[in-house]
Order: structure tokens, then sequence, then C-alpha cells
């Protein structure tokens, strides 16, 4: 098929995420992906561009790893699907058992077994993953007498997901505002990142719980990292502080790890960066390689002992795809990828390298403001205008014109490449990013 064909039909038909429809369809000129292999996507016209963002953040293995792929195809040839309501099957059963090994907390001998990670509910994406952990909580309080716990602290420029619920969390004002209407209330704090430091961001936190101690279900957090809120970084004495703040309320720390989970930020979790172990965690993205979508909500077993007893307990909610063998077969492989080819250990080798290129592109580069870097993140911003801000998307067009794809978020340029870069695409990708600063900034 001819790419003026695909084009064609692409803007006749499909609706993209995050896109300005009418002006997408007058004048960009989309990428055309036919194919992908390790770091790189290929187009049908046969040219490369190195993926800087992990295609939004899944491929953190790289594209098509021959280990995850070969788990596929072996699953498939067995059993691709079959529903989780009364029935079980190995690979959830397998990945149940291995996700609660590797929590937060779980090589702590002291760590009391209520507050152990150990329960694992299955869905299929991050947004859904974060609606459940938000109905576990509710629930639980409903039922275990503080039905009135029903508010929820979040952080502003919190980006939990698409869902009703996971958007009520958000703290995004672009992508929440338009659902005001539908949205359930909750408790916005200024984010720890945000100038004034952690400190006080935690005294909103601190505030809101002793005012309202009867009525927070949770606080919820992207640890240490925001990510659609610019790649916000803060220091992980708030995530300590937050936590002793909850325990002294007895109410729940929930870490959505969607994006930072299964070492993006360094660690395994972004949580133990502060040696902390919430009351539930949101797994997706990473947690099946970019393959399949799927994810899932870790929870203590404090919660989960609050659905038992008679049948209207239950946790009542679920999706066809719950547990999915395909995606719970290829996220067992991609835990042993991690452990077989040490990418914690990769990722603590290539993090210096990411500082490193990013404080220099700042000092030496006209315009440039607020480098940082965490683990396998690296930005810095054209200024401060925003999400909708076009700084970014000028560098955007100046890195695809030298084979990177390099989607920013606003005037944030950031990258956020496969844990697993080989170390010659990555210093490819950290001069092509400098190269395309320097054209757009005029350096």
């Amino acid at each position: 098929m001819e790419r003026a064909d695909i084009v064609r039909l692409d803007k006749g038909h499909v609706w993209h995420p995050y896109t300005a429809m009418e002006a997408y369809i007058a004048g960009t000129d989309p990428l055309v992906i036919s194919r992908s292999e390790g770091p790189y996507l290929f187009d049908v016209d046969g040219r490369r561009y190195l993926d800087a963002n992990g295609s939004w953040w899944v491929s953190t293995l790289g594209h098509r790893h021959p280990r995850l792929v070969r788990a596929l195809v072996e699953q498939a040839g067995s059993l691709p699907h079959v529903s989780l309501a009364g029935v079980t099957h190995a690979p959830a059963s397998l990945l149940a058992s291995e996700l609660a090994a590797i929590a937060p907390g779980a090589d702590r001998a002291s760590l009391p077994a209520a507050e152990r990670l150990s329960r694992v509910f299955y869905s299929d994406n991050g947004s859904t993953a974060v609606e459940v952990a938000i109905k576990m909580a509710a629930q639980y309080w409903a039922q275990n007498e503080r039905p009135r716990r029903t508010r929820f602290i979040t952080l502003s420029g919190a980006f939990h997901g698409e869902t009703i619920g996971a958007t009520s969390v958000g703290g995004v004002p672009l992508f929440r505002e338009v659902f005001g209407p539908l949205l359930f209330d909750v408790v916005h704090v200024p984010s720890p990142a945000e100038e004034g430091g952690w400190e006080r961001a935690f005294e909103q936190v601190q505030a809101a719980l002793r005012a309202h101690p009867d009525e927070i279900a949770g606080v919820i957090v992207e640890p240490v990292l925001q990510g659609a809120a610019g790649m916000l970084m803060y220091a992980p004495d708030f995530l300590r502080a937050v936590r002793e703040a909850t325990r002294a309320v007895d109410t729940f720390l929930i870490a959505d790890e969607v994006f930072t989970g299964l070492g993006r930020t360094g660690a395994r979790f972004a949580v133990d960066l502060a040696d902390v172990v919430p009351d539930l965690l949101c797994l997706a993205k990473a947690l099946s390689g970019g393959l399949m979508p799927f994810g899932a909500t870790l929870a203590s077993e404090r919660i989960f002992s609050g659905f038992l007893g008679a049948p209207q307990r239950a946790l009542y909610y679920g999706h066809s795809y719950c547990g999915n063998p395909l995606g719970a077969a290829v996220a067992r492989e991609v835990l042993a990828v991690y452990r077989d080819e040490d990418v914690m250990g990769q990722v603590a080798r290539k993090a210096p390298r990411i500082r490193a290129a990013f404080e220099r592109m700042a000092e030496t580069i006209p315009g440039l403001v607020r480098p940082r870097a965490l683990g396998m993140v690296g930005a810095v911003d054209l200024g401060g205008g925003g999400y909708l801000a076009r700084g970014g998307w000028r560098v955007y067009e100046a890195a695809r014109r030298r084979g990177l794809y390099l989607r920013p978020l606003g005037d944030t340029v950031y990258i956020a490449p496969a844990l697993n870069i080989p170390d010659d695409a990555l210093t490819e990708l950290l001069d092509g990013v400098e190269a395309s600063l320097r054209e757009v900034a005029g350096g």
C-alpha cells in the first residue's frame, strides 16, 4: 500500500489521541511507520527513526525484543484468552506471585503481613489500574466503618489516566476542566516540584489530612516524577513525609507507578527511592514491554481482607481482558529479561550520561531552562509556555529531520528511551537532541 493512500485513509477516518484534528488534517505530514526493532522505528519509505520516548513510555526493552515476541507467540499457540472470572491459568497465577515477590517492602522481614503488597488485581491499561485503586480504597472504607471517606488528595499537575475516576484525581487543567461536571470532588495541593519546594506541598497535604481525617480515602501520587506535567521531579523526602502523615490518620497512600515503575527512575519502583511501601501500587506500560495492553494493581493484605465476608462485600469490577494470558505471559518474560540482562545495571551506567548531556545543553544553548534528569529521563524547557506551547514542536520537526522521534510536552523537550538502549544509539539520541535544540534556539 502506498504512503499517500495510508495517509488519505487515516485523515478520512482516524481520530488521533491528544491531537487537534483540524490542524492535523489540514497540515500535518505524519510519520507512517511500518515496522520497529530495538530502539528504532522504520517508516514505509525505509527511513529509520530513533524512538526517544519509547512510544509513550511503554517500550522499555525496545521494540520487538525477541524473548518477548517468543513468549507471545508460544502463549498464543495454547491459550490466547480466557475470562478470569471464576477461572485461573498459569500465566496469571505465576505473574501475581512474581510481582508480589519484587513489590516494595517484599524483602523486609520486619514489614507486617497486613502491609505487604501481596494481592494483584489485573486490568488492561494504566488508567484502569488507577481506577481499580480508587474503587478499592473507596469501597474498603465504605464497608469497613469509615463510609464518609470518599475524597482523595492529589497533586497539581498530576496525570493518572483517562477514565472518569482517573481524570477526577488528575491535576492538569487542560485534561480535566471540560469534564468538570462529571468529576468527583478531590483536594488539590501544590506539586512538590513547584517553586517553594516539597515542604510547602507537604504542609497542605498534612493540613488537609488533619482537617478532614474522616473524609480522606487516600492520597494518590506519581512518585518522584510527574510525567505529563512536564517531567517534573521532586525529592523523595516528600513521599516519606506523606507516608507518615497518612499513617497518622490511618488512610491510604496510592502510588501510580504506571510510568515510573520497573526501572524508569533508576530504582525498580520510584517509591523505593524513598524506602516507602504504599497501600496500593498501579502498574502498566513497562509491565508488558510494549507488546500488549496490560495493567495490574497491587494491594496490601489489609485492603484485600476488607473485601472478605458476605457476597456484597466483593469488588464487583473487572474487564473482559483482565489477566489476559497473552499479556501475563509477556509480563513474566519482561521480568525475566530484567533479571537476565541486568537491565537495572544498564540504567545505572547510562543515567549519568543523560544527566550530564542535559546539563551541558542548558549551559551552552541560549534560552534553555530547568535541565533535569532522573534515571533514564532527561528534560529541559524552552521557556514556560505550558502544554499547548509550540516551542517543543519546532524541536520535534528539527529532530525528525535528523531521524529522531522526539514528541515534546509543550515547551518541555525530553527523552525517555528504552532502558536497554545500546550505547551507540544513546550517543546518537543525545547528539541529535542537542543539535535540534541548537537549531531552534539559534545557538
